[in-house]
């Protein structure tokens, strides 16, 4: 098949790539830093002649509330022409589960408006909705910091590794599409306070870690399951321990 990922440069993206191009199918993985563009448009049109699949893991280089707002819906409504020009029969793009139960975050609103806008786009779709991915609770624990100390919740998460996303997003994109959303999760859940103090030792990180139920997850307050799967959802195979035992330790 030929098959388009957008944000192909990235780590889901580039991940995605090998996996295809190993399976036999030609791939091509874009994002500005190979001249397209889907914010602005450019080179979309060139990029997606002929394609059969396209795949959209683009993010916003800001999660701002208006600037994540602003890249989602330009960049899916050009992505969107320019699929319907080129005749695509598959659009699949990944989102994050729970996005519609944490209305107070402005990056998750942006995404079920991404999700709103590929629904009714004209296009066939899926949509996967994941998890957190295990290679962001670094990130995670620096929006959580505070003079030295991380601040965390003890609602659950469900982290999953990249490489089960791409492999889950290819497993997707070879398929019919579903006109509708399906969930990944990572195998276990755990409160977000436990997760950290396992990721940062394990990272070489000295930061401790205190448990605060006022802390918010980028601005919105967790609780209950929140951003963990449905019961019948697709479960990656890599447990954050057995991410930590392969991953080489962060430099």
């Amino acid at each position: 098949m030929n098959i388009v990922i957008l944000g192909g440069t990235g780590l889901i993206g580039t991940r995605l790539a090998a996996l295809l191009r190993r399976a036999g199918h030609q791939v091509a993985a874009v994002s500005p830093s190979t001249g397209v563009d889907s914010v602005t448009g450019r080179g979309l049109d060139a990029a997606l002649a002929g394609a059969q699949v396209v795949v959209d893991v683009t993010n916003s280089p800001s999660f701002a509330p208006e600037d994540v707002l602003a890249f989602f819906q330009a960049s899916t409504r050009h992505l969107l022409a320019a699929a319907r020009a080129a005749g695509v029969q598959h659009l699949v793009a990944l989102s994050v589960v729970g996005a519609e139960r944490l209305p107070d975050s402005g990056y998750l609103r942006a995404k079920l408006a991404q999700e709103a806008l590929i629904a009714h786009g004209g296009v066939p779709f899926t949509v996967l909705r994941a998890t957190q991915f295990i290679e962001f609770l670094g990130a995670i624990a620096d929006s959580l910091t505070d003079a030295g100390v991380v601040h965390a919740p003890a609602a659950p998460l469900q982290p999953v590794a990249a490489d089960d996303v791409a492999a889950t997003l290819a497993e997707v994109a070879l398929a019919a599409p579903l006109n509708g959303r399906l969930e990944l999760g990572g195998p276990q859940r755990a409160p977000l306070d436990a997760l950290l103090r396992r990721w940062l030792p394990a990272r070489g990180d000295r930061r401790s870690v205190l448990t605060d139920p006022t802390a918010t997850y980028f601005g919105a307050r967790l609780e209950g399951d929140a951003l963990c799967t449905a019961a019948d959802a697709r479960l990656g195979r890599t447990g954050l321990d057995d991410w930590l035992a392969r991953a080489p330790l962060a430099a």
